[in-house]
């Protein structure tokens, strides 16, 4: 059912918008508690002549989300996450999680105002924008890197295999005979994703 907002309703919408709610809600909370009116062609007539009514409530809302706008614009969220053998994150990073970090830092906004052009699935830089109220949008960085810890853990690993190399290789010197031959073959090899996602934890640890 659609209703037409008249007063900002959290998780739902602000005055003068037009949402999709169930029935139940409609009648039972919204409408009784004059929160929004059935939004068909008589109502968004009437609407129109009531918001300018609450012309000067609509601007108080304005003016507060313009004041969290200018808390949003320029801010930075660092995010340190684990990262998989093919560099992903082990799982997505969500708009309830990045409205927590922004609680953190005093800024207080609804997930659901909050949208990501692309998933926060790896280790990168994503701006998010928080559509604040009607023509009042901020945006936001979000720095995800990988837990310095695990890069230790791939710098270790990635070292470990180096000297296993380098052992082979010198036994392959000596003479060896098949055992070096494979330690050769082996170094041609390319990296696997085990051993790239290291050579990056190893770069991520000198920068």
């Amino acid at each position: 059912m659609k209703v037409i907002l008249t007063d900002k309703v959290a998780s739902l919408g602000n005055i003068g918008e037009v949402v999709n709610v169930s029935a139940g809600y409609a009648r039972n909370f919204l409408i009784p508690h004059s929160k929004a009116v059935l939004a068909d062609e008589s109502n968004s007539a009437q609407m129109k002549h009531y918001n300018k009514m609450l012309s000067k409530k609509m601007d108080e809302q304005k003016a507060e989300a313009e004041a969290v706008a200018k808390k949003i614009n320029g801010t930075k969220l660092d995010l340190i996450k684990k990262v998989g053998s093919n560099g992903r994150l082990f799982g997505t990073v969500t708009t309830v999680e990045l409205s927590k970090e922004l609680e953190a830092k005093g800024i207080s906004v609804e997930r659901r105002i909050l949208s990501v052009d692309n998933p926060i699935k790896s280790v990168g830089s994503y701006v998010v924008t928080a559509k604040l109220f009607a023509g009042v949008e901020a945006q936001f960085t979000v720095n995800v890197d990988m837990d310095p810890k695990q890069a230790e853990e791939m710098k270790a690993k990635a070292e470990a295999a180096a000297k296993r190399k380098k052992a082979k290789a010198e036994a392959a010197e000596a003479g060896e005979g098949e055992e070096g031959e494979s330690a050769e073959a082996e170094e041609k090899q390319p990296l696997t994703e085990e051993q790239k996602l290291a050579k990056e934890a190893d770069e991520l640890l000198r920068s």
